[in-house]
């Protein structure tokens, strides 16, 4: 298994989609019924499979991901060839930006000296989608970048 399998919310809230590539595999309702009860290793490698191919097609078309802690923020943006970051960092111990307090907090202080914004650019490895999951493995989420588009104009400043 390349990346992680789905979760049982995830199987049931894709379970059209598990059907027809268990039809893809000529495998019908009955026979996974079998596999299940009398092959449970082979039922395993099948969610296996199908869970690599749906985040393959989910890793395929991130752009942005976005991570958060109480003092810092993780802006990434996904190139074909580089992920590019926006990290901020608040030097100030009692705030907490994970918080619509702390995070309202950032938004009136952004230029103040307890507010670091640093950024970086690291060339992607062979394989995109990894280098992708391994940061949402991290915490990160997929957004679709408006956080990373307006640090980014701040950056520019």
């Amino acid at each position: 298994m390349k990346y992680a399998r789905l979760t049982k919310e995830q199987f049931n809230e894709m379970h059209q989609e598990f059907i027809n590539f268990l039809a893809t595999q000529k495998i019908t309702a009955e026979e996974w019924e079998d596999i299940k009860v009398n092959k449970p290793d082979v039922a395993e490698q099948e969610l296996d499979i199908f869970s690599d191919l749906i985040w393959e097609g989910v890793l395929n078309k991130v752009e942005y991901l976005e991570h958060f802690s109480p003092r810092q923020m993780f802006l990434f943006q996904i190139t074909a060839a580089t992920i590019n970051l926006i990290a901020v960092r608040i030097e100030k111990e009692e705030v907490d930006i994970t918080t619509k307090g702390g995070y309202h907090w950032l938004q009136k202080n952004l230029m103040d000296d307890d507010v670091n914004i640093y950024t970086s650019t690291k060339a992607i490895s062979d394989d995109r989608n990894k280098d992708i999951f391994a940061l949402i493995q991290q915490g990160a989420n997929i957004t679709k970048g408006e956080l990373y588009s307006y640090f980014q104009n701040v950056v520019k400043e």
